[in-house]
């Protein structure tokens, strides 16, 4: 039977999507991928809801209820307040429904807790109080604390930066995190699953009867491609339950099309990585013979995705615009997982996001070859361990 390259190439193809979507481990392990996301969209949600700390305060400290707030704002805590009585508000100090009571005449900042005042309650306080102070000195001096408040509030650090600064909120950082994590797992999973897809085979002895009608070339694309598209199939899923319950939920506050845009370029950066990898695990799985041989065969292409993963992980969350992180990005071997947390990030200039593509899809034909010359000299030969420059010179 003659097929062309395309018909094999699909034949193949089409084997390993029929197979793998069949694949029991396959449904399971996308359902608890999906299953994780939306359950941490919820516990985010619970944990990230209401008001950091609540607060009592009585009759008598009732005018200290508002600049507490105000002071908790100014160091990026959130204080919610409610008037009780001195005993109603002891029971629910005691009960835990208030973190804190003020007290006391409104004088001095009196607080009762449980046990130990909340860290960044005790700095909010420590801020009222110097404030409480510093009022009572002007009014003994004769001076209006309201108007000294004002031009304290009105006073301001004007700053003018030589380069326009990036933009990056928290939600951001969170979706290039989890954008690099499912780029990370399924290069792992799916990249790996050629190279023992490919010894299955050897062991088997079925390549030789794939090969007897099409070439190792078109055997080697098929099988790429059917795994590509059925770990596609898995990322969007993740992808778009995963924006679903944060937008539903509320954790997710970005607009639609931005949570779309960073959708799209986690299966653009699926993609490329995923073809780029793959090939290269497909080269080297060929020089094994044994399932246990194949983690020390893809070894070396492995420690790529890993440190660009790692690189990521340390240094984005802490140093969002990092030099170093720009610089890997754009190189093709670190791109695929580097590149898609910033495009979450947002503020990557549209050239850095078109180089670092471009060079990843003009660096895909030459591994193409390489891989394919290895896979070819190699994929026949069973028992021992082929050699990399082995399978590279022969002919």
């Amino acid at each position: 039977m003659n097929l062309s390259s395309w018909g094999a190439i699909s034949l193949v193809a089409n084997r390993e999507i029929t197979t793998r979507l069949r694949s029991k481990a396959y449904r399971v392990s996308t359902a608890a991928l999906i299953l994780v996301l939306i359950a941490f969209t919820v516990i985010m949600k619970f944990l990230g809801g209401g008001s950091d700390v609540t607060v009592g305060f009585t009759a008598p400290s009732a005018a200290l209820a508002a600049p507490l707030q105000a002071s908790a704002k100014t160091l990026g805590e959130s204080v919610e307040t409610r008037q009780v009585t001195e005993a109603q508000g002891q029971d629910e100090v005691r009960g835990g429904s208030l973190d804190a009571l003020l007290a006391g005449d409104g004088t001095r900042v009196q607080v009762v807790v449980k046990k130990e005042l909340n860290p960044q309650l005790r700095d909010a306080l420590n801020v009222l109080a110097d404030r409480l102070a510093l009022n009572q000195q002007i009014t003994a001096l004769g001076g209006n604390p309201a108007r000294v408040d004002a031009a304290v509030a009105g006073a301001s650090v004007e700053v003018r930066p030589l380069e326009q600064p990036r933009e990056y909120n928290g939600q951001q950082l969170a979706l290039g995190i989890i954008a690099g994590v499912l780029i990370y797992l399924s290069l792992m999973i799916n990249g790996q699953s050629v190279a023992q897809g490919v010894v299955e085979e050897k062991t088997s002895r079925v390549v030789e009867l794939l090969l007897a009608t099409i070439r190792p070339w078109q055997l080697m694309a098929g099988k790429v491609l059917g795994i590509g598209a059925v770990g596609l199939v898995q990322i969007i899923a993740i992808a778009v339950a995963g924006v679903i319950s944060g937008l539903a939920t509320g954790v997710l506050t970005i607009s639609v099309s931005a949570a779309a845009g960073t959708v799209i370029w986690l299966v653009v950066w699926y993609l490329a990585g995923f073809l780029m990898y793959s090939i290269v695990f497909a080269g080297l799985g060929a020089l094994v013979s044994r399932q246990e041989d194949v983690s020390g065969a893809v070894t070396p292409a492995l420690m790529f995705v890993v440190a660009g993963y790692v690189v990521g992980i340390s240094i984005l969350p802490s140093n969002p615009g990092s030099g170093l992180v720009e610089l890997l990005s754009v190189l093709p071997v670190f791109a695929p997982t580097l590149m898609p947390m910033r495009l979450a990030m947002g503020g990557v200039p549209v050239w850095e996001a078109i180089v670092s593509l471009g060079l990843v899809i003009a660096f895909i034909p030459v591994l193409i070859w390489l891989a394919g010359r290895i896979y070819r000299n190699a994929v026949l030969r069973t028992g021992a361990k082929v050699k990399l420059r082995e399978a590279l010179s022969a002919s």
